[in-house]
């Protein structure tokens, strides 16, 4: 019989306990030093370098946030993110405030 022994990947320790399963059916793992869940081989979360600068790209074409919602399924929120983190925050708000106007 093999024997896998899995570490924790937030302490690095091996004092792990099994904890159910995910959404998606796989082993859920609960370290009994720092008291995190992880699981074996997780999954990255959000978009890859390559498809944020596409949508970058399709945006910066006059494309909408709607329209990019609609084509590429990304959240209009998750883009203005990616805009302002760029440096690009004008470009979110098309109706900018002009000084001297609204409240102080």
């Amino acid at each position: 019989m093999v024997t896998i022994k899995i570490a924790c990947r937030h302490c690095g320790s091996t004092n792990i306990a099994c904890n159910g399963l995910t959404t998606n059916g796989k082993q859920r793992y609960l370290c009994a030093d720092c008291g995190r869940r992880s699981r074996d081989n997780p999954q990255p979360n959000g978009y890859t370098a390559q498809e944020r600068e596409t949508i970058l790209a399709a945006y910066h074409e006059r494309s909408s946030l709607r329209g990019l919602t609609r084509c590429f399924g990304v959240a209009r929120n998750t883009v203005s993110t990616w805009l302002k983190k760029s440096g690009d925050a004008a470009g979110v708000s098309r109706h900018a405030r002009r000084p001297g106007r609204g409240r102080p």
